[in-house]
């Protein structure tokens, strides 16, 4: 018999179907078994008389909770029950894989486990729907941004992860063996994307991995995460690529709301806000005077940076100013930036670059880039690089190359504050940190 989803069960009232999915609950009672069948569209319950069928009653009272089921059985009007007012009536069993008991834990507990013990268990850490929005609804935004960079006329590329030379100085570069000399995993597609653009595709975007060997065990840190980008051609400064990037978003958290605003409503407690534009901003010189009069004192080390206590008390102040829970940080010194940004005219020792703060949460570093060969060459040589390591990325810039600027926009970020989440392992698939390699 095909497989019905427990979701469109409503509409085969009288008839018999079947159903596959984890058995969520089972009550093994003296004369009666009730069991809670799920799949991804929702839940229901089945009831068993064991006098009528004790071989399949037998059965059922060796299975474990999440075991994985295929039940056929009259699905049933039934008001009284609260999974949605319909039931099952048990006709056959079928025990797919019968789950081990005790569970690692249970998935569907008042308590959960911290998120590390849960992170080497996480299929089963999946299975929680709560989780599986998170995922419905990730990928609704790419779908939307997509959308959007289709309608807008981009083009998607698929960069090189495997990279020759270290870029922009080497720090936190993952280095490998490749055939009898040392291979790079990529930090990101920045010279690629800026290849595409002396290549005339004008507009590009890419939504892929990146790697970098950070030892950081903070809760919004990854050595490997999925990285979209953007760049695009024929700029006049970095206030094109932000009023690209603020439209994006408003479009994509349109899309989330539409789709999955109901469910986030009911499963994560609060109302989706789909943030107006322009996004509110800010410059570097205007965010560290906000701190000094809020009394926040930016840690010696972050010179001409803003450190993550920073970042939050920024988006407070932006929240309570603007009510608005994105702030474009503009204008950042040359120190804390790339030598590929390009810098104001009026004022060389800043960078016509931002960072995108959400809800206290860096997401978002973006530029105007250079594209002059000869100004990219003095500016890498005054950050101490080698020009002979940057040949192939100078040379995109040798035979006429448009001025452009882009972003880079860490997706699972955007997945935390989005959806409120505490810890950015909660919005990645497996995660990946300097001590977890598994699953």
């Amino acid at each position: 018999m095909e497989r019905t989803l427990i979701g469109d069960l409503r509409g085969k009232i009288g008839q018999s179907v079947t159903i596959q999915g984890w058995l969520q609950v089972l009550r093994d009672q003296k004369k009666m078994q009730f069991l809670v069948l799920r799949d991804q569209t929702g839940a229901v319950q089945i009831v068993v008389e064991k006098a009528a069928s004790p071989d399949q009653a037998a059965l059922i009272s060796s299975c474990g909770v999440e075991s994985a089921l295929t039940i056929t059985g009259k699905v049933i009007d039934n008001p009284i029950v609260k999974l949605g007012g319909i039931e099952m009536q048990l006709e056959s069993i079928e025990i797919n894989n019968n789950a081990a008991t005790p569970l690692a834990f249970e998935p569907f507990g008042d308590t959960q486990p911290a998120v590390d013990y849960r992170l080497d268990w996480r299929y089963l850490d999946l299975r929680r729907p709560e989780n599986l929005l998170i995922f419905k609804i990730q990928t609704t935004a790419e779908m939307a941004m997509r959308e959007y960079w289709m309608k807008n006329g981009f083009i998607e590329i698929h960069s090189p992860k495997l990279v020759g030379t270290p870029s922009e100085g080497g720090a936190e570069l993952f280095s490998l063996e490749y055939f009898g000399r040392t291979a790079y995993l990529a930090q990101s597609p920045q010279f690629y994307k800026q290849m595409a653009m002396a290549a005339g595709f004008e507009k590009v975007f890419e939504i892929g991995p990146a790697f970098r060997a950070d030892p950081s065990f903070t809760s919004r840190h990854m050595t490997e995460f999925v990285s979209i980008d953007v760049e695009f051609s024929w700029i006049e400064s970095h206030e094109e690529v932000m009023a690209h990037e603020e439209k994006l978003l408003q479009y994509a958290y349109q899309k989330v709301k539409e789709i999955h605003g109901e469910e986030i409503k009911s499963k994560f407690g609060f109302e989706l806000e789909v943030p107006s534009v322009p996004f509110p901003r800010l410059t570097m010189a205007e965010a560290q005077k906000v701190l000094k009069e809020r009394n926040y004192i930016v840690p010696s080390t972050t010179k001409g940076d803003i450190d993550p206590g920073g970042e939050r008390e920024i988006g407070q102040y932006i929240k309570e100013k603007y009510g608005h829970n994105f702030v474009f940080i503009t204008d950042w010194p040359i120190e804390v930036r790339p030598f590929y940004h390009m810098r104001h005219t009026d004022n060389p020792r800043l960078t016509r670059s931002f960072d995108l703060i959400a809800s206290g949460l860096e997401i978002t570093t973006g530029a105007q880039r250079e594209h002059r060969r000869d100004v990219l060459e003095k500016q890498a040589l005054e950050k101490g690089l080698r020009l002979d390591i940057l040949n192939t990325y100078l040379d995109y810039f040798k035979f006429g190359c448009p001025s452009h600027g882009g972003f880079g926009l860490g997706l699972s970020r955007l997945m935390m504050v989005m959806l409120n989440l505490e810890n950015v392992r909660e919005a990645v698939f497996v995660f990946r940190g300097p001590n977890r390699l598994d699953p």
